[in-house]
């Protein structure tokens, strides 16, 4: 297990590969932390530098006590990013992990190699109903339950059996920790500040231009695949791939999303 000291946290991370190889910043989602991202590690280790931090209040990493919000955790990733030495790099973000890798992007635009999008919104058109109530009303209790936590794994996917117990296992024995709920309430109830930045981080991607790979489960109940063709407004040159899944795209569909994401790497870093 390793772990860096970010102002006074400590940041739990994952990491694969050698560090003079090109790198790849795998940035976690709701509910989850960098174990989701143990298959595509393995299947990267071998060309690319991979790391995964926990966010605080998620994972193994710390859970100050503070008041959580996304600018916050955006610039914990920012100072784990420094504290490490990474210098430039390819994103992939994943749910919450889109609108904190964009925060730290648009203030250090130096850093972004290149984008991999996955179920990570960035345009109001992919905001099913269910999550424009999530971000109007706040989460009900039941979202940090198990039930819910195995749905958000299982919604949309071709194929249940496929789909390993162990994420959502993990998932919520991390939520069930004393405190955890709270610190996950009141992050969820700050996702209104990602919708009001939509329009930043649209003209970010339009004035930068990202090399840009975007990657859809179209069974997501919260992101319809219209977010994934928002982008292709501002990035006509992305590559888009739509997948036929759910929300965590990586447990059924690794084998299809692990060479996309090798291929854009090694042309986005050459």
């Amino acid at each position: 297990m390793r772990f860096v000291e970010v102002d006074g946290v400590r940041v739990h991370y994952r990491e694969a590969g050698s560090p003079e190889a090109p790198t790849v910043l795998l940035l976690h989602g709701f509910p989850s932390a960098s174990h989701q991202f143990r298959g595509l590690m393995e299947q990267l280790a071998d060309r690319f530098h991979v790391v995964a931090p926990d966010y605080p209040g998620f994972g193994h990493s710390d859970t100050p006590d503070v008041e959580y919000s996304f600018d916050w955790l955006s610039e914990v990733v920012e100072g784990f990013v420094e504290a490490i030495g990474l210098k430039r790099f390819v994103v992939y973000a994943f749910d919450y992990g889109l609108p904190i890798g964009l925060r730290v992007a648009t203030r250090r635009p130096e850093w972004i190699a290149g984008l991999v999008v996955q179920n990570g919104n960035a345009y109001e058109d992919g905001l099913s109903d269910l999550a424009k109530d999530f971000i109007e009303n706040g989460p009900a209790p039941e979202v940090f339950t198990l039930p819910c936590t195995r749905s958000q794994y299982e919604t949309g996917v071709s194929d249940v059996d496929a789909i390993a117990p162990d994420g959502w296992t993990l998932d919520q024995h991390f939520l069930d920790l004393p405190g955890r709920k709270e610190i996950q309430a009141q992050i969820a109830r700050d996702y209104r500040s990602n919708v009001e930045l939509y329009p930043v981080w649209q003209k970010w991607l339009r004035d930068h231009r990202p090399p840009t790979l975007i990657l859809w489960g179209t069974g997501d109940p919260f992101f319809t695949d219209a977010g994934a063709r928002a982008y292709l407004r501002d990035l006509p040159a992305a590559e888009l791939h739509l997948l036929g899944t759910g929300h965590f795209a990586l447990e059924e569909k690794l084998a299809e999303i692990a060479p996309l994401v090798a291929d854009f790497a090694l042309r986005t870093s050459g």
